[in-house]
Parts: C-alpha cells; sequence; structure tokens
C-alpha cells in the first residue's frame, strides 16, 4: 500500500512539474514581448509595461471563478480546461501580429493568464498537500526548478526570434519614411506568429491528453479536512494569516517580475546594447534556480521555511540598494542575485498562509492566487515612476517597501489569528 502511494505521488507530482514548465515559459516570455512590443507597436516603457498588467490582471480577476469551476470540475479536468484556454489565447497573437494591434496582444496575454489561473488555483494547493507542510516548500521549490528551466528557455527561444538584430532595428527605423517603416514594423510583428502558433499546438495537445490520461484526483476529504483551527470557522475572513499572505503574495510577485521583465531596460539604461541586455533576465533565472536548489536541500532539515525568508527578505533590501547606487557589472550582478533571494518567497509564503484552513483550502488558495495581480500592478508602477524622476535606477527604491512587508509577514503576519 505504502509502495502504491509513493508510486501515485510521484506520478502527480510529475505531470505537475509539466505544468509549472508551463508556467514558467510562458510568464518569462513576457520578458521578451516587452521590448519586442515597445518596438513593433512603437509604445512608450508605461505602455509596453501593461504586458505584465493584462498577463497578470487574470489572475485577480480568474483566481475566485477558478476555484468554483474546479469544484465542478476536479483537479484534472480543470487543468484540461486551463490548457485548452491558453492555446485560444495563444491563436489570438496571430491576429494581432498581422494588424500590430497591442489591444489584441493584451487580449490575447489575458486570456493566457485566465488559463493560468485556473492552473495555478488547482496546482499550487495539490503540491502543497501532497506530503507535510513542514517540507512543503521543498515541493514547491521542485516546482519552482521546472518553472525557471523553462524561463531560462523562453528568454532564449523567444529573444533570439522576436528581438534578433534589436539594435540595428531600432537605428534603420529612425532612417525611413513612413511608409518603408510601416513595412519594417510589420516585418518586425510577424515573427511572433510562427512561435506562438507551435505553442498553442502545444497547449491543445496537453489539454487533449490530461483530460483522458488516468490521473489520481486529489479529492475534497484530501485537501479540505476540517482542523481545529478551522471547524468552527465560518468564513474565509476569519484567517487573517491567509488574507496577510495574499497580500504577501501581492508584493512578491510584483518585485519578482519587476526583477526579471526590466531587466532589458535595465541593462540598457546602464549602457549595455540591448542584444547584449535581451539575456540579462536569464541571470535571473539562474539566480532563481539556484535559490531553489538552497530550499530543497536546506529545508526544513537545517532552517525553517519561515526563517529563510526572513535572513532572504533582508537579503533582498540590501541587493536592491547596491543594484540602485553602483554601477555597470556590479549593478546588474546585485539585480540578478535578487532572483536567488527571491526564490525562497513563493514556496515559505504559500504554505504558511494556506495551513490549517480546513474546508476553506480552496477558496483560500484562490485567494493566494489572486495575489498574483501584484505583477500586473507593481511593473507598470516602476515605469511610471522611472519616467517620472526620469531615472530606470533609482526608480527600484520602490520595491523596498513590498520587501519591508514580506519582512513584517516572515517574522509575525503568519502568526497572526493562529491558535498557538
Amino acid at each position: 500500500m505504502t509502495e502504491n502511494k509513493n508510486t501515485s505521488v510521484k506520478y502527480q507530482i510529475t505531470i505537475i512539474g509539466v505544468l509549472f514548465f508551463i508556467f514558467g515559459f510562458i510568464t518569462w516570455a513576457n520578458g521578451t514581448l516587452i521590448p519586442y512590443l515597445k518596438i513593433a507597436c512603437e509604445l512608450t516603457s508605461t505602455q509596453s509595461y501593461y504586458v505584465a498588467t493584462a498577463f497578470f490582471a487574470a489572475y485577480f480577476i480568474m483566481a475566485i471563478p477558478s476555484s468554483i469551476i474546479l469544484k465542478k470540475t476536479g483537479f484534472k479536468n480543470g487543468m484540461s480546461i486551463g490548457l485548452f484556454t491558453m492555446a485560444v489565447g495563444a491563436l489570438l497573437f496571430i491576429p494581432a501580429a498581422q494588424t500590430r494591434t497591442y489591444s489584441l496582444f493584451l487580449l490575447g496575454l489575458f486570456i493566457i493568464g485566465t488559463g493560468l489561473a485556473l492552473l495555478q488555483t488547482a496546482a499550487n494547493p495539490f503540491v502543497t498537500v501532497l506530503g507535510p507542510i513542514e517540507s512543503a516548500a521543498q515541493r514547491i521549490s521542485i516546482m519552482g526548478i521546472c518553472n525557471k528551466i523553462a524561463g531560462i528557455c523562453a528568454i532564449y527561444l523567444l529573444g533570439s526570434i522576436a528581438l534578433k538584430n534589436a539594435d540595428s532595428i531600432k537605428e534603420k527605423l529612425l532612417t525611413l519614411n513612413a511608409a518603408d517603416k510601416a513595412i519594417e514594423l510589420n516585418n518586425l510583428a510577424a515573427r511572433v506568429i510562427k512561435p506562438y502558433t507551435i505553442l498553442a499546438i502545444i497547449l491543445f495537445t496537453l489539454s487533449v491528453a490530461i483530460y483522458f490520461i488516468k490521473m489520481p484526483e486529489v479529492h475534497e476529504e484530501e485537501t479540505n479536512a476540517d482542523t481545529e483551527a478551522s471547524k468552527n470557522k465560518t468564513s474565509i475572513f476569519q484567517f487573517p494569516h491567509l488574507l496577510l499572505g495574499a497580500l504577501a503574495i501581492f508584493f512578491y510577485v510584483g518585485v519578482e517580475v519587476i526583477s526579471y521583465d526590466t531587466f532589458a531596460g535595465f541593462g540598457e539604461y546602464l549602457g549595455f546594447p540591448l542584444d547584449t541586455a535581451k539575456n540579462f533576465a536569464t541571470y535571473t533565472g539562474y539566480a532563481l534556480l539556484g535559490g531553489y536548489i538552497f530550499s530543497i536541500v536546506s529545508i526544513p532539515k537545517y532552517i525553517s521555511q519561515q526563517k529563510a525568508m526572513y535572513y532572504l527578505t533582508i537579503l533582498s533590501i540590501l541587493l536592491v540598494v547596491l543594484a540602485v547606487f553602483t554601477k555597470g557589472y556590479i549593478a546588474i550582478v546585485c539585480f540578478m542575485l535578487l532572483g536567488f533571494t527571491n526564490a525562497v518567497m513563493w514556496p515559505a509564503i504559500w504554505p504558511l498562509a494556506i495551513d490549517g484552513l480546513g474546508k476553506f483550502t480552496k477558496i483560500g488558495s484562490a485567494f493566494l492566487v489572486m495575489g498574483i495581480v501584484g505583477g500586473a500592478i507593481l511593473p507598470p508602477f516602476y515605469a511610471k515612476i522611472s519616467e517620472i524622476i526620469n531615472n530606470k535606477q533609482i526608480a527600484y527604491l520602490m520595491m523596498i517597501p513590498a520587501y519591508l512587508y514580506i519582512l513584517y509577514y516572515a517574522l509575525m503576519g503568519y502568526k497572526i489569528g493562529r491558535k498557538k
């Protein structure tokens, strides 16, 4: 019985690992789309960061509807629906590129984000309950490795297609008349048609495959079993540690998205050519991988997930200060290392926030997924600040209040309302 159970758990983790690979590829592709669409659709910096807004806003809007869908469909079928929805969003990139219509790109990204909201709402609690809550950070970190390897692949693959010879194209556009410039921009916009068509085919194929394969379902009583803390509660709002955790997710996702989606622009600001800076976000990806490996090895064997988040949040604040007040490769390395310190935060916040929810686990997961909207709000906020003060480097100081709140959650927030 134990052997069969272990096999079942490994099988489920493998399936979820594939899904987290997809999460990472699509999410990190936005880091390439931001500078790419800024050129192709002739956008301001703030407008270009609406890529993140459209994508991550879907998490906020669709999180609770996703939890309702999962109650009706179960995790497996819900994942299949999510993948199909993402395929539809990817296909919208075809008419968007053909007409060079930014609003259509944003609609496609919103639909992709809608599918991902459904997948995330299912996948994260799924991983959390597959073992002891004390080691949940380890399992989520394994998923994070799948996620970030995919992200690195996305930046290299899509960057090599969409932003190939970007610097020379920007210089050439300055010399063209209106008609020739339109032709050049149309050719540039068409570069994303093939990769997003292939992506849509892959997503649709996976949707069908997950629908038909035999995958053990995590039943209501497994994820939502009543606990001492939850059996007398009547509302999710009676769990302040969960609500504070959702806000911690908001700030964490916001600063993490800033750390890779703005990296190319930061590199350009420091004097690096875009053909070089376009790959800087991969450095963040490698640092994130290092952080996840650290989490797997050390949590909870050598340090608790709460203490790891506390110490690495302090280090994050220090790295932001150094990235702001240094130049060249020193600033780049400091900014890159935010990947390492950020890596522990999602794996630590999620289980701390969801612990003890009992029958409220699914709706609690939806609240945490809603916190992902931080990725929609904070990057454009950063862009607006950088435009107002005309300094992309100093503007990163806006990340410090976000880290201070995460520090509060690591110290006290996760305990609020909990029985000793």
